[in-house]
């Protein structure tokens, strides 16, 4: 049997009317984040594992709407969630309401492999984070000047933010 693998950025498209200089980073980034994952799969790697690592490098990458580069709340911050199943199992952990945590897929994961639960929001996944000692970091580090730009453009004009990557 073999395998197929499948990623997009969030909600939206590259539109080729965006500037080359914010469109290009953006294809060249997924382009990355497909490679790692063929890389993983060729290697052998567990599929949770795959899905795992390109979701992460995702959410580290401020051009799309995960991790570093969330879409802000109306109050500026960031509330990021992430989920994970297991297709063989129908194991699933989620996660939402995180403001410090790094890498909301590993936490996701790590519900689902280490509690009872499917799903831990806001103070209880921020703890939960912490006892398993998931990397955080201070709020700041998931805003960009792209996403303030975007939430002050959306007050202004009065909707909702419309996430165009």
């Amino acid at each position: 049997m073999g395998w197929a693998i499948a990623l997009h950025g969030g909600a939206g498209d590259i539109p080729r009317s965006l500037p080359p200089e914010r469109r290009i980073p953006r294809e060249a980034a997924l382009r990355h984040c497909l490679d790692i994952g063929v890389v993983a799969l060729k290697a052998n790697k567990h599929p949770l594992d795959v899905v795992e690592l390109v979701v992460r490098e995702l959410e580290n990458i401020p051009n799309y709407n995960a991790g570093r580069g969330s879409v802000l709340t109306t109050a500026g911050t960031v509330e990021m969630e992430a989920c994970i199943m297991d297709g063989k199992t129908k194991k699933c952990g989620a996660v939402s309401g995180l403001t410090t945590v790094v890498n909301p897929i590993s936490l996701a994961r790590l519900v689902m492999e280490k509690t009872s639960h499917i799903y831990l929001a806001f103070d209880g996944a921020e703890a939960f984070a912490r006892e398993q000692g998931v990397e955080t970091v201070d709020p700041s580090h998931f805003i960009t000047q792209e996403n303030i730009e975007r939430l002050n453009q959306a007050k202004e004009a009065n909707r909702v933010q419309v996430c165009f990557l």
